[in-house]
């Protein structure tokens, strides 16, 4: 006779205990912003000591699922945040040397996709956002900083128009390591017009709602970006590490 037994966690036990709440509130048995009992009251209905509860709802905390509001005591349940997930993931990424090209091959599949979504279903305001940014896109070709940023922007703007969450929530990260990058093509290459060629063409096919169009155009400018690395003889194998100082819009939550 075979049988097979459960292997026996090693876990530290706040993380046990913070492994119990999680579940409670990705089940929906805890809702969003609900409030926990206190440390004392987790502590006695789950057997453990109080400083052991403490170091639960820190790590918790850290992951984004439960936090105190405006420095109270109580501790209310929480939707993660984006730009919070989206800098553990760059800093993971990193640290796993993940190179140039990965994010390239990764970002070929889900920036035309992106766009496809966007022109179904782009709204009024997203598109006054990217006829904005193509606007001064066009006033900013000799300012390589202020490009990369608008760059990054558009790009931003148009995974937002998508209204696909779980597309906002992979792009963001590899996108926020991958773009700012190109300063480097940019101060390089004269490849600002070209950008916005392609922003041009990504933006009036959203205003259509031409899906393919828009997918056709997003594919060339991903591919351009490939072929702008290798003309400024920088290594698509290099690994990520850090980025330009200039700040990052994509790193805020969208409204």
């Amino acid at each position: 006779m075979t049988f097979e037994l459960e292997p026996i966690s090693n876990d530290p036990a706040y993380r046990l205990v913070a492994q119990s709440i999680e579940q409670k509130i990705l089940s929906g048995e805890i809702a969003v912003g609900q409030v926990l009992p206190s440390e004392l009251d987790l502590a006695s209905q789950l057997r453990v000591n109080r400083s052991t509860v403490r170091e639960a709802i820190r790590l918790l905390e850290q992951n984004g699922l439960v936090r105190r509001r405006d420095g109270g005591k109580k501790l209310f349940v929480t939707v993660p945040g984006l730009a919070g997930l989206s800098k553990r993931l760059r800093t993971t990424m990193i640290m796993q040397q993940v190179t140039f090209r990965e994010l390239w091959e990764v970002l070929i599949a889900l920036e035309p996709m992106a766009a496809e979504a966007s022109a179904r279903n782009v709204t009024a305001e997203i598109l006054a956002k990217l006829k904005e940014n193509v606007e001064q896109t066009r006033l900013s070709l000799s300012d390589t900083h202020r490009l990369t940023e608008l760059d990054i922007e558009f790009h931003a703007l148009i995974v937002q128009a998508s209204q696909n969450r779980a597309l906002l929530l992979s792009h963001e990260a590899i996108s926020n390591l991958f773009y700012p990058e190109f300063l480097k093509v940019f101060v390089r290459l004269n490849a600002g017009e070209r950008l916005l060629t392609a922003h041009e063409k990504i933006y009036q096919a959203l205003v259509r709602h031409d899906e393919r169009e828009a997918r056709v155009w997003m594919d060339r400018h991903i591919s351009d970006f490939k072929r702008g690395y290798e003309l400024a003889n920088l290594d698509i194998e290099d690994d990520v590490t850090s980025q330009p100082g200039f700040p990052l819009k994509s790193d805020r939550p969208f409204t």
